[in-house]
């Protein structure tokens, strides 16, 4: 599963919904949670469900309002049924908020006949203070992780702070911290770490640098609230061809089998191996979505 860019879409908006079926987003996910008002929300549902009725070249996600709240089980409920690829989880304390979740899927999964762990999920791990301290346990995955994103506007919010960004627009030190750690448990979960958005969908230079800045460090996509900031997204988490061609010198470089080899005056060992590997893997996964 490709996903360098994960698009969410209010799923009240049928004009929206519309628009998103030709987007070249990897992902999109149709939101039943911030972007619906509660009195929406019912109708946000039986659209939902109605787009799922089609086949999408993309892979479709549904945010689901967080394990507690009165919607939830109407979520669920409404949802499962229609096959979605996972569900986005929002407000999740932790691996344990995964595992109650688990149980609700698996009860209505079995009575709609669909594969136990078919749909599975992404929670967006940093938007509470509890979910923060509860990152490390991460590392033992919950049932169904698929994926782990964070949220700085949330956090922000619980933390009581009165901005998440400092004078130049860069994220203050704690939500740094927070990004960090959240890279971190992904991979120490050994599934995909996904940026946080950028809210000012008219920002293409920002949003370049932060999309090219998360790829850097090992985030493998981002997410997006705007139609326009797919295409940005998607060439940033895209192995340009001059990283191809390094990759493939890189692979040639080991075909003799050594641990170590050199390419262009400098030397390599395992951990340049496995990254060009990962760079073709990627390349062929994408040329194959197309």
């Amino acid at each position: 599963m490709i996903l360098r860019s994960l698009l969410f879409v209010p799923a009240d908006s049928e004009k929206k919904l519309a628009k998103a079926k030709s987007s070249s987003a990897d992902a999109l996910i149709l939101d039943l949670e911030d972007s619906v008002t509660k009195e929406n929300r019912p109708r946000a549902r039986d659209l939902a469900r109605e787009f799922l009725k089609d086949k999408h070249a993309q892979t479709i996600w549904v945010r689901i309002n967080p394990l507690g709240s009165d919607d939830f089980i109407r979520d669920v409920e409404a949802i499962v049924a229609s096959r979605p690829a996972g569900f986005v989880v929002p407000k999740a304390d932790g691996p344990q908020t995964l595992a109650t979740i688990d149980g609700h899927l698996s009860t209505r999964e079995n009575k709609a006949d669909i594969v136990h762990g078919t749909i599975k999920l992404l929670p967006v791990a940093t938007e509470t203070p509890a979910a923060v301290l509860s990152l490390p346990e991460y590392r033992i995955p919950p049932p169904r992780l698929a994926a782990m994103s964070w949220g700085a506007e949330d956090l922000a919010a619980a933390l009581g702070a009165t901005t998440n960004r400092d004078e130049s627009g860069e994220f203050l030190f704690i939500h740094k911290m927070v990004r960090a750690l959240v890279l971190i448990a992904a991979k120490a979960a050994g599934v995909d770490a996904i940026e946080t958005l950028h809210a000012d969908f008219r920002d293409s230079a920002g949003l370049e640098r932060a999309a090219r800045l998360a790829q850097r460090e090992g985030f493998c996509g981002m997410l997006a609230i705007h139609p326009d900031q797919v295409g940005i997204i998607n060439a940033a988490f895209t192995p340009s061809s001059a990283d191809i061609e390094h990759a493939k010198k890189v692979v040639a470089a080991f075909a003799s089998g050594a641990g170590v080899a050199s390419l262009d005056g400098k030397m390599l060992d395992q951990p340049h191996l496995k990254q060009a590997r990962h760079v073709l893997a990627l390349d062929e996964a994408i040329r194959l979505r197309r």
